[in-house]
């Protein structure tokens, strides 16, 4: 019974070696890279952080026949992420197109090194200030 039972074990423990590539959507290298490289790019809109690619919500999957369904339609990548941004708003795009509405999400990590990098220099030019002011004492 217990040879049974690791038997069962073992072949339990490498059965997602023989799952199928449910992500395998093209038989064509160029297609399935282009297909992963989109669905990558499209946040999961139910999901914090992930995209559609990782996600298993329905709403992922969802996206992702979508998808398959403009790429058979000849659609390039651009209208595909148009469709999408048009239907679900910037927030379903990892890199949402840069405008008027996207400009402080763009430039905000600019801006705060900027801010940094200034209150970092007033810090140590305040403390040589002070050191040389002791010093001169």
């Amino acid at each position: 019974m217990r040879v049974w039972l690791c038997l069962i074990a073992a072949l339990l423990s490498v059965a997602p070696a023989w799952a199928i590539d449910t992500e395998r959507a093209y038989e064509d290298d160029a297609m399935q890279a282009r297909y992963q490289r989109l669905i990558a790019a499209v946040r999961c809109l139910t999901c914090q952080n992930q995209s559609i690619k990782d996600s298993n919500a329905p709403l992922a999957n969802d996206l992702r026949r979508e998808i398959r369904e403009q790429m058979a339609a000849g659609k390039s990548d651009k209208q595909i992420y148009t469709f999408l941004q048009e239907r679900y708003g910037d927030f379903a795009l990892y890199r949402p197109p840069l405008s008027a509405r996207t400009a402080l999400l763009w430039f905000s990590p600019a801006i705060l090194m900027l801010i940094g990098g200034f209150a970092i220099y007033r810090v140590i030019s305040r403390r040589s200030a002070l050191d040389t002011a002791v010093d001169g004492d």
